[in-house]
């Protein structure tokens, strides 16, 4: 069944999850092929953790991102549209912005059809954040306290979340088909071009919220493909891309709650959204129409910063344990192993120089302490996760930890000729660099535009 095409007064999005992760060619045809206004594709997050931001490599591969660049490239091409890039390269930093550029200006030379590109950066410089935290224009975001100088000068690289009005301020003043930005709250990608064409901002930015993970918002639930909306003037519908999924009230509404700590309120740079008037209406069996969000202006602006510094580099050992008498001793043997490896290394490397998690998957390992399944388990995987200063601590430590642990002694011990089953060869499997977040605060900015403002590039 052919989608609907573009009706009078709409402006019509396609969004795509994450770039890199794939989505269908033919869900991208049928949306174009609806009359579009724009494409917006997230390209990054910080779920994958602070290693990303810290080491400054791209979260996903350059094969799959090139791939989705290609077929993002022809539909903007083929339907004129603007095609929105936030977040690039998975972190948003100045390194990551620039990989995601290399690889799109490539994709441009490919295809011989010039593009022209409006891009902004949103690192922040250290001497900038320095003299923030001192007029007190930084604060507590989800961790309580403040960042020191100190963690300013260790930060690796030092984001802002930028939000709708530097996106906004590059589409309008540019006749740039493709804007890329470095890190960018997810709804801002969707919401920034209809809120310039006056469409409401409590709509553009919920819209937004439902469409930044794709069809992850419809049924069966599941990533890796394209949704579609339709935003109007006192609402917007949201649809898929492919016969074989449906946007249900309870999928579109679930979504709405997505990585929220308020169910009916969204806060996000320059304001709030407000859900309490909300309405979802099943508009057919794959179509969902939503109307009664507002946007609730922020009179203080802020940006969340996101920081991260190394922390040490890992080795890990990966066994399994199927002795009964040690999986019920398991606490005190890991206890035990600790202190000894402590005495072990003592004095060349003290304790604080290295630390030791033991995870285990069958008994704990998802869920640790808040774990409250208590049966003892027939097998247990051993994951030694150790973080050292230096590679040489760290392997120095997890050796130890492997050597003990393989031949620790408790009652009802039998097999003297090791505890746990190594699968590999060698055992202690260097993981390389550790990254930790030491900044995740919200700054004051009065004007964002000016701050996060672009620069325009002809890419042939």
């Amino acid at each position: 069944m052919p989608m609907l095409p573009r009706q009078d007064g709409e402006f019509v999005v396609v969004s795509c999850g994450m770039l890199g992760y794939g989505f269908l060619e033919t869900s991208l045809e049928r949306a174009v092929a609806v009359g579009l206004d724009l494409i917006a594709v997230d390209a990054g997050s910080t779920d994958p953790g602070p290693y990303y931001l810290g080491s400054g490599k791209p979260f996903c591969s350059d094969a799959m991102v090139r791939r989705d660049l290609e077929l993002l490239l022809d539909a903007q091409i083929e339907s004129g549209a603007k095609l929105v890039i936030g977040s690039a390269g998975g972190a948003g930093s100045d390194v990551h912005l620039e990989h995601t550029l290399g690889l799109l200006r490539d994709c441009i030379a490919r295809r011989g059809r010039p593009r022209t590109l409006a891009v902004i950066s949103s690192e922040m410089r250290k001497d900038e954040l320095r003299a923030a935290l001192r007029d007190g224009r930084i604060t507590a975001f989800e961790t309580p306290g403040l960042p020191s100088e100190d963690d300013i000068e260790q930060a690796s690289h030092v984001v802002a979340q930028i939000g709708v009005e530097p996106i906004a301020a590059a589409l309008t003043g540019t006749d740039a088909d493709i804007v890329v930005s470095g890190r960018a709250w997810d709804p801002a990608n969707i919401a920034a071009l209809p809120v310039t064409r006056g469409y409401d901002r409590g709509l553009s930015v919920h819209a937004g919220k439902i469409l930044e993970c794709g069809a992850l918002a419809a049924e069966p639930v599941g990533g890796a493909d394209l949704l579609l909306g339709r935003i109007r003037a006192g609402d917007f519908i949201v649809e898929p891309c492919t016969e074989d999924r449906a946007c249900t009230v309870e999928s579109v509404a679930a979504h709405t709650m997505y990585e929220k700590t308020d169910p009916v309120l969204l806060p996000g740079p320059g304001g709030t959204s407000d859900l309490r008037g909300t309405r979802f209406e099943a508009l057919d069996g794959r179509r969902v129409r939503v109307s009664g969000t507002r946007h609730i202006h922020d009179p203080v602006y802020r940006v969340k910063l996101e920081g991260a510094r190394l922390a040490g580099y890992r080795n890990l050992v990966i066994g399994g344990i199927r002795d009964p008498a040690m999986i019920a001793r398991i606490d005190s043997i890991q206890a035990g192993v600790v202190e000894r490896i402590g005495r072990v290394l003592a004095p060349r490397i003290r304790p604080g120089q290295y630390s030791i998690k033991f995870h285990r998957y069958g008994i704990d390992g998802v869920m640790g302490r808040l774990e409250p399944v208590k049966a003892t388990p027939h097998e247990v995987g051993l994951l030694v996760d150790v973080v050292g200063e230096t590679e040489a601590i760290a392997a120095a430590a997890a050796g130890a930890a492997r050597s003990l642990l393989l031949h620790w002694s408790f009652p009802g011990r039998v097999a003297t000729a090791g505890n746990i089953a190594l699968p590999f060869s060698p055992a202690e499997i260097p993981a390389g660099a550790v990254y930790e977040f030491n900044i995740y605060h919200l700054m004051e900015l009065p004007d964002p535009a000016a701050r996060f403002t672009w620069r325009l590039e002809a890419a042939a």
